[in-house]
C-alpha cells in the first residue's frame, strides 16, 4: 500500500510534515504522493469534523433506509449513481440487509428534508420505499466525542 495513503487511513490528522517524518521522506514526496491520490480518485480530500449543535442554523440531517428494485445489467448502480447526485445526498451506501441503500441528507429544516423524500427520492422509478430517521444529537462524529467531558466532582460516586 502507498505510505500516504497508509498514513491517510491509519493517521488521518497528521499533517504532511508529520507523515514526512512518520514515512521517512521527503514532505515534497508526501505532497506529491498526495496529488497522485487525488488524480486517482482515491484521496478525494479532507473533511473537518465540526460540533453544530451550538449553531443557530445547523442544518437537519436525516438517515434514509431506501429500498429498490435492481435493474437487468446494472444492479443497484443506476439508481444508486442518480441519487447521489441529489445536492441533498451527503452519502449514499450499498447495504446488505433489509434495505438496499443507506443515504446521509442534510436540509436547512425538517419540512425540506421530508419534502426532498416526499416529492424527489420516492418518486423516482425503482424506488419502492424510504424509512426516515432524524438525528436528533451527535455524541461522536468522525471518531471525535462530540460532548465535552464530565467534569470530576472531586466527590465519590454513591450506589445504593
Amino acid at each position: 500500500m502507498n505510505p500516504v495513503l497508509k498514513l491517510l487511513v491509519e493517521g488521518g490528522n497528521l499533517t504532511t510534515a508529520q507523515m514526512a517524518q512518520v514515512a521517512g521522506m521527503p514532505e515534497a514526496e508526501v505532497n506529491r504522493h498526495l496529488e497522485q491520490l487525488k488524480q486517482d480518485r482515491i484521496f478525494l480530500g479532507w473533511r473537518p469534523v465540526l460540533d453544530l449543535s451550538h449553531e443557530s442554523a445547523a442544518a437537519v440531517r436525516g438517515v434514509i433506509e431506501v429500498k429498490i428494485t435492481p435493474e437487468r445489467g446494472g444492479g443497484f448502480n443506476r439508481l444508486a449513481d442518480r441519487i447521489s447526485r441529489f445536492d441533498e445526498v451527503e452519502s449514499c451506501y450499498l447495504m446488505s440487509g433489509a434495505y438496499d441503500l443507506l443515504i446521509f441528507v442534510t436540509g436547512p429544516s425538517l419540512q425540506r428534508v421530508a419534502s426532498f423524500v416526499s416529492e424527489r427520492l420516492s418518486t423516482l422509478e425503482g424506488v419502492l420505499s424510504t424509512s426516515t430517521h432524524f438525528m436528533l444529537r451527535s455524541y461522536k462524529e468522525g471518531g471525535y466525542l462530540i460532548t465535552a467531558p464530565a467534569e470530576p466532582t472531586g466527590r465519590l460516586n454513591v450506589s445504593p
